[in-house]
């Protein structure tokens, strides 16, 4: 069981801004010489699957084997236990040395909500945040406070009080030259480098039109050996245990995962949408394993030059699987996959890419490389704009009713954190209804 500490979502927040200016503005003392060769020393905040396993510290150790972990923090004790092994597991099946680079003690191993601050408090450069999405602005405001490179996996909040405090952060963590890297693997595929700068160069004109589709099955496999609620689990552990379903935790499906897709959009168009108009809902996803998450949603976003472009996405079992965008421009049109990018129609053109570069370890490759030679790079705002162009067309669907830009960044109040971070009792809002779920 997890420890019977709580605290309030004001206190959760409020103990990473508590520190004076001076600490807030410090300068950076985990500076590297140019070209240094000395070891990254990795803290990793979230030991789940995405931070030991699939990407987080085995992706970073690919990239650069040189590194150390020296210290790791789960809000859930026996996740954390296991992780030292299914990272063992993982490294071994890509050929990489686990005991050169595992270097954490009994001692830098720490559980609970503030497991991040034991983390963040420890000797390291790099912090990895890998937990669910509704942690990411408070661990990267502390991460940040402490003058810690950071890398965010996507997405970096779920309502938009959490992004405008992201984006608030990622505005220190620039003045103090701190490397700041967003899980969005995708920019780093080299064929979509070479599509993007064919979009952005005029080869198939004014973009006008598009869609983008991303369908799928449901993940039940997602911990599926905690499927079942235990007896001593309470609401809150329940909920977070089953988080990628927790739309207070994960941001519904459109923000959690798809968020990659939008990604290419905006990275397609120059910028975030205007405004957004969908719908959806959940029929498949019915049991109580999927808490409260839809299972379809259908968005069309309006850009700044009037394009309208649909995102479709769903995660039911049994359905064809599909993940593709289209970009029409008034003189050609564009396909693109994770795999692949070409010119449709009478200028038929493809886009190879690289066979070797793998997105996952770039992106760790250039934070290293960042940090090294002390050459920041900083993602934040990016990634901050993406994840709102996913929670925008979450509130449109949500509500059925258009929803600009410009009021979901700036004015929406929509917080769906917690009141108490508790071990307690916590009653979960029914799935969301078009027409009648209320704007905030």
């Amino acid at each position: 069981m997890p420890p019977e500490n709580a605290m309030s979502r004001r206190t959760f927040v409020g103990s990473t801004a508590a520190a004076s200016l001076a600490t807030l503005m410090a300068t950076p003392n985990n500076v590297f010489a140019a070209g240094s060769s000395e070891r990254i020393r990795v803290g990793l905040i979230g030991c789940g699957d995405r931070g030991s396993v699939s990407a987080g510290i085995v992706d970073c150790v690919e990239a650069d084997p040189t590194i150390e972990l020296v210290a790791m923090g789960d809000l859930f004790e026996d996740h954390l236990n296991d992780a030292p092994k299914n990272m063992e597991a993982a490294m071994a099946a890509r050929g990489l040395p686990f005991k050169d680079i595992f270097k954490v003690t009994p001692e830098r191993m720490f559980s609970g909500f503030d497991a991040y601050k034991r983390v963040i408090e420890c000797d390291v450069d790099l912090i990895i945040l890998a937990t669910p999405p509704v942690f990411r602005p408070i661990h990267f405001k502390a991460a940040v406070a402490a003058n810690k490179h950071v890398f965010v996996e996507k997405p970096i909040a779920i309502d938009g009080p959490g992004v405008r405090d992201f984006l608030a952060t990622t505005e220190v963590a620039r003045e103090k030259g701190l490397t700041v890297v967003a899980g969005t693997q995708m920019r780093r595929a080299t064929h979509l480098q070479e599509v993007m700068d064919y979009i952005h160069e005029g080869g198939i004109g004014e973009a006008v039109a598009g869609h983008s589709v991303r369908v799928g099955g449901a993940l039940m496999n997602f911990r599926s050996n905690e499927a079942i609620r235990q007896n001593s689990w309470s609401d809150m552990e329940w909920q977070l245990r089953r988080w990628l379903f927790t739309v207070w935790a994960s941001g519904d499906f459109i923000v959690e995962q798809h968020v990659h897709n939008l990604d290419l959009l905006n990275w397609a168009m120059g910028g975030p949408p205007v405004k957004a108009s969908g719908f959806g809902g959940r029929q498949t996803r019915t049991d109580s394993i999927y808490m409260n998450e839809w299972d379809h949603m259908s968005v069309e976003y309006e850009y700044a030059n009037g394009a309208s472009i649909t995102h479709f996405g769903a995660q039911v079992d049994g359905i064809a699987h599909r993940n593709d965008m289209r970009i029409q421009g008034d003189k050609g049109e564009v396909l693109l996959t994770f795999g692949r990018a070409e010119v449709t129609g009478a200028h038929a053109k493809k886009f190879p890419g690289s066979r070797t570069v793998k997105p996952p370890v770039q992106q760790y490759k250039e934070t290293i490389d960042s940090i090294r030679n002390s050459k920041a790079i900083n993602e934040g705002k990016r990634i901050a704009e993406t994840t709102m162009t996913a929670i925008l067309g979450r509130q449109a669907a949500y509500s059925g009713r258009a929803v600009s830009w410009g009021w979901a960044m700036n004015a929406s109040k929509e917080d769906l954190t917690p009141a108490e971070w508790t071990w307690g009792d916590l009653p979960l809002t029914p799935p969301a209804v078009p027409g009648r779920y209320k704007l905030t």
